[in-house]
């Protein structure tokens, strides 16, 4: 099978590092990709710090419009596969999968966990099942992004063999430098670090309040990104951990792994997250992590054997997995190269080849494709 005469189409609202990087490694495997996207980076994301991600070998096509994307879906090649990203509440890229369905071309959808939470939580559920029966015939598959996805689709009603784990593979960031942290030193506090919108979602709160219950002086906790808690936030740190609490406010993308290389944790404490990216991020330049077993990244973290996952929106767990951290004391240099070497699975060359296996491999038994770290 000849590589450039297979046409992939990556289907998004906006160019993402959550699948650009795949795309470009997929481009770099030797495959003709094409990265259909409504506009390059929402105002809200820039101001978040993101940056427009590098696609390298693969084509970038910006379809403005409706008129756009229907031009886009009716060009592909009738042996072309496509990609694209959930099935409701997605904009113009709803148009493209419709177009895509009628002519009967090679679909995949990738989708995270849904946040179930509550009673808008029960109405989902609902929905996706009258969803899934509407799409699931048309489609090729499901990558199925998260630890619990997979189970959740399966409840809603998807053959199990029609699904596959899967997860956002990011480029591998590059770190100036691995700091060596020494084993004992009065000096230096041990450094949390939370990464991430200031929102109720995320449970920052959570966080804050399960440090200052440790009663340890020689913490700090290092904050980065904004958002419309962060009054709130900041005066609950005050409270509780005064002097210990650190904001760094947004911090351009490109930064913020050298800035996690320079603690000895990162916490995710979220009740509910698709992925987390900023985990694979830690994870990648060898920092332990602590997330809530509702983040998506979830399973990556217990398959690293660093860090822990606690029960969201459980204090008391939350000040377990962040008691036995702390005794564990500062990351040591050869740790922190072993966790680097285990993370390049979660990296976008290794996520190019797991997903050539799922979607070119003429033996689609789930038992033998799994993911990279499996």
């Amino acid at each position: 099978m000849i590589k450039n005469k297979i046409s992939i189409w990556f289907w998004q609202q906006m160019v993402t590092p959550h699948m650009a990087y795949l795309a470009a490694a997929l481009a770099d495997r030797g495959f003709e990709v094409n990265y259909v996207a409504n506009q390059i980076l929402s105002d809200d994301r820039i101001k978040l710090g993101w940056a427009k991600p590098k696609l390298r070998k693969a084509r970038l096509i910006i379809a403005v419009n409706k008129a756009d994307f229907i031009q886009q879906a009716l060009n592909a090649p009738d042996n072309s596969i496509h990609l694209s990203q959930g099935l409701r509440g997605n904009g113009l890229v709803g148009i493209a999968q419709k177009i895509i369905r009628k002519r009967r071309l090679i679909h995949w959808v990738m989708m995270e966990s849904i946040d179930d939470y509550g009673f808008f939580g029960l109405i989902k559920k609902y929905l996706y099942q009258v969803l899934f029966i509407r799409w699931i015939k048309h489609l090729a598959g499901i990558l199925a992004i998260g630890n619990n996805s997979l189970t959740w689709f399966v409840k809603r009603g998807v053959d199990r063999n029609k699904i596959y784990s899967f997860a956002y593979f990011l480029e591998e960031p590059q770190i100036k430098k691995i700091i060596k942290l020494p084993k004992k030193n009065k000096n230096r506090p041990f450094r949390i670090i939370f990464v991430g919108r200031l929102i109720k979602l995320k449970r920052l709160d959570l966080l804050i309040k399960s440090v200052a219950s440790l009663k340890k002086n020689n913490i700090e906790l290092w904050v980065i990104g904004n958002g419309p808690e962060k009054r709130r936030l900041k005066s609950l740190a005050t409270l509780l951990l005064p002097k210990q609490v650190f904001w760094f406010g947004v911090i351009p993308i490109k930064k913020i792994p050298n800035i996690i290389n320079q603690v000895d944790c990162l916490v995710l404490p979220s009740r509910y997250d698709g992925w987390g990216a900023v985990v694979s991020e830690a994870l990648m330049v060898g920092t332990p992590v602590i997330c809530s077993n509702k983040c998506g990244s979830s399973g990556a973290v217990l398959a690293s054997g660093y860090g822990s996952v606690f029960s969201a929106n459980n204090q008391a767990s939350l000040i377990n997995s962040l008691r036995k951290q702390y005794k564990k004391g500062f990351v040591k240099l050869k740790e922190r190269q072993k966790l680097r070497k285990w993370a390049k699975y979660l990296g976008s060359a290794s996520g190019a080849k797991y997903l050539e296996k799922i979607i070119i491999s003429k033996n689609k038994k789930i038992n033998l494709i799994k993911l990279p770290w499996n």
